[in-house]
């Protein structure tokens, strides 16, 4: 059984099938068709729906793409939608601000740009051109709207007034307090089932019982399989649960982020601490997938193309993995062994990933190329990290995800640039030597002398860069 608010009204769900997404149950289930389905995949944002959570008495809000959002997702959270936002008989100030400033045009998307602003508006105290872009990515317009509707944005944050969420915020975070439960808890439907663990403990008895279950943390990639493949999943695991998967902290030694934690949870506590990871965070889909998407996800679906993969590897990251009682630490290096297959034993999972905080030096940087800014999937990304004394690379860590069946680090390139001065003489030798490393593949994307050239040209960038030859946004040229 899970329980949580739609909006403000308590809902109970016991024999619900588990693979039901979020857009799915509104619109079957409750009859609320203001939330569209454009692309079933998180592309489109005309799914998106705000979750309300209640965080040490007060309520934080954050968007999502309902159609890659299971059921089991919403236990002891609040559910606005579209239909919640309306203010009695009057539209609530981010719908007027889209009325006023001309924002929708065939009206398809409309609904979920409401939702992205009006969360927006509830995490905003003034307005800001580049949160309200990062708030607006993940929402497309085919009508090709954006002007009117960013102009809805700022109408909106600059005449923010209380709404009957202000006033009952105490309220409903009460209510989510009390739907708070220690225990295990299931649901259940014509043989499908979802088992909501609440502690490691917990998650480490269940996946020894059950090594077949499939683990659902952010769920953005997996659950792909049901509203594209139309597959079915028979036994799932939810660990949004289990609040000890989330954390994360810093000591003396290294850098904890819990498998768990959302990548905005992890954008928010890297900022100060890695800005280079950080930054980059910010291009990893949009603002809904990473509310959801979760970096021990990333890292076990072992994707090529995966953003997280190769900043960890340059920063010489370790994993601990649990199974059962038993804790083992492995490095990411050796955690990826094929196209989409890992070192993860039966009933073994990613509890945390560690960095050791020697490698959290100023000289790390990462840049994503992909053929759209915001939103997109990477063609080549690229991570480097070089110590350098007195002149002299110590130490050099290049890794890059786009360029091999795996993410993987530049073994052949880490050679030629350790130990050597740092000088154009040891980069070209270096971007000579990723030939030896990769043989990309040519896809749709690409083609791998595409790729190739963008690897070898991304390596120069990081050498002017730390030169301060270059701004961040020029590129040097060389005949290799």
């Amino acid at each position: 059984m899970i329980q949580f608010l739609l909006n403000q009204t308590l809902i109970t769900e016991q024999h619900i099938d588990p693979n039901l997404t979020v857009l799915n149950y509104l619109r079957q289930h409750q009859r609320r068709s203001g939330t569209k389905e454009g692309c079933a995949s998180g592309d489109c944002g005309a799914c998106t729906v705000t979750l309300g959570n209640e965080v040490n008495g007060e309520m934080r809000y954050e968007t999502i793409n309902s159609c890659l959002t299971l059921v089991s997702t919403l236990q002891g959270k609040q559910l606005i939608t579209v239909e919640d936002v309306k203010q009695g008989n009057q539209l609530h100030s981010v719908q007027q601000a889209m009325v006023d400033c001309h924002a929708s045009q065939c009206g398809f998307c409309t609904p979920g740009f409401v939702m992205s602003l009006f969360t927006l508006q509830k995490n905003s105290s003034s307005w800001d051109r580049h949160q309200t872009e990062q708030a607006l990515a993940g929402n497309l317009c085919r009508c090709t709207g954006y002007r009117p509707i960013v102009d809805a944005a700022r109408q909106a944050c600059e005449s923010s007034e209380d709404d009957s969420f202000d006033r009952q915020q105490a309220s409903v975070a009460q209510q989510l307090q009390a739907l708070k439960n220690p225990q295990l808890q299931q649901i259940e439907w014509q043989g499908h089932r979802c088992l909501l663990p609440k502690t490691v403990a917990q998650l480490a008895e269940l996946y020894l019982q059950y090594p077949d279950a499939r683990l659902l943390a952010g769920g953005t990639d997996l659950v792909l399989q049901i509203s594209q493949q139309y597959k079915s999943l028979p036994l799932l695991i939810a660990l949004e649960q289990i609040d000890e998967l989330q954390q994360c902290e810093i000591n003396a030694q290294e850098i904890v982020l819990g498998a768990a934690a959302s990548l905005t949870a992890c954008y928010h506590f890297l900022t100060d601490k890695l800005p280079g990871f950080s930054e980059v965070l910010q291009r990893f889909a949009s603002l809904q997938i990473r509310n959801q998407g979760t970096l021990g996800g990333n890292i076990a679906n072992a994707s090529p193309i995966g953003d997280t993969p190769p900043m960890l590897l340059a920063l010489d990251a370790t994993l601990i993995l649990q199974s059962g009682e038993q804790q083992r630490r492995l490095p990411l290096s050796q955690f990826f062994l094929s196209y989409r297959k890992t070192a993860l034993q039966p009933g073994e999972f990613i509890r945390a990933i560690v960095i050791p905080n020697v490698t959290t030096s100023h000289n790390f940087h990462a840049w994503k190329v992909s053929k759209r800014l915001d939103d997109d999937i990477s063609t080549v990304f690229a991570a480097f990290n070089l110590q350098i004394v007195h002149g002299v690379i110590v130490e050099a860590r290049v890794a890059f995800g786009g360029m091999a069946e795996i993410a993987k680090r530049a073994s052949a390139c880490e050679q030629q640039l350790s130990g050597q001065q740092f000088d154009l003489r040891t980069l070209e030798n270096a971007c000579r030597a990723l030939a030896i490393d990769f043989q990309p593949l040519s896809d749709f994307r690409a083609s791998a002398d595409y790729r190739l050239q963008v690897a070898k040209n991304l390596l120069r960038r990081y050498y002017h860069l730390l030169s301060g030859e270059l701004t961040i946004t020029e590129v040097a040229r060389y005949v290799s």
